[in-house]
């Protein structure tokens, strides 16, 4: 076992005892960031579109002077768009030393998952992009997927993220 921030934690990358994520909805589905992550949670504003950058990239916003990029994460998962409406949230987070917004329907709750609860990503195979899944825990009837939100960008796309800030 290998020691994080003073807690045990086992192989499978979960801490030993309970973990704290944020959990969100798009669509009928519900995620979960680790807590640790999230800078804030603002409500969703006019976003400075930036041209020829993907389709899940929807633009910036000046976050205290801080250029943010803008990640539509239903765009992202290449799920059915939607309109934005008084639910619709960005959650600002860290990725390594990176800050970006990412687009939500709602947040749904903070949610202390107990190690027991959580499970291995689903193997999908090759062909399914699983990369950026860190784990399921299922809380009562409801299953959560849990992102590894440092891995949900490629290396790639973190350097066209940079370029924009």
């Amino acid at each position: 076992m290998t020691q994080q921030a003073g807690i045990a934690a086992d192989p499978s990358g979960f801490a030993a005892g309970t973990s704290q994520f944020l959990t969100f909805l798009l669509g009928a589905e519900q995620y979960g960031v680790e807590i640790l992550k999230v800078q804030e949670i603002r409500g969703y504003s006019a976003v400075t579109p930036i041209p020829n950058t993907p389709a899940y990239i929807r633009g910036v916003i000046n976050l205290r002077g801080t250029v943010v990029p803008v990640v539509d994460l239903r765009a992202k998962f290449s799920m059915e768009a939607t309109e934005y409406n008084k639910f619709t949230v960005i959650i600002v987070v860290t990725v390594g030393e990176k800050v970006i917004g990412l687009v939500v329907d709602a947040v749904s709750d903070v949610l202390d998952i107990p190690a027991a609860e959580m499970r291995k990503a689903p193997d999908l195979g090759v062909r399914v992009d699983t990369r950026f899944i860190s784990g399921m825990a299922t809380i009562g009837e409801r299953m959560t997927v849990l992102l590894d939100i440092d891995r949900l960008l490629s290396e790639d796309e973190v350097v066209a993220l940079e370029s924009l800030s």
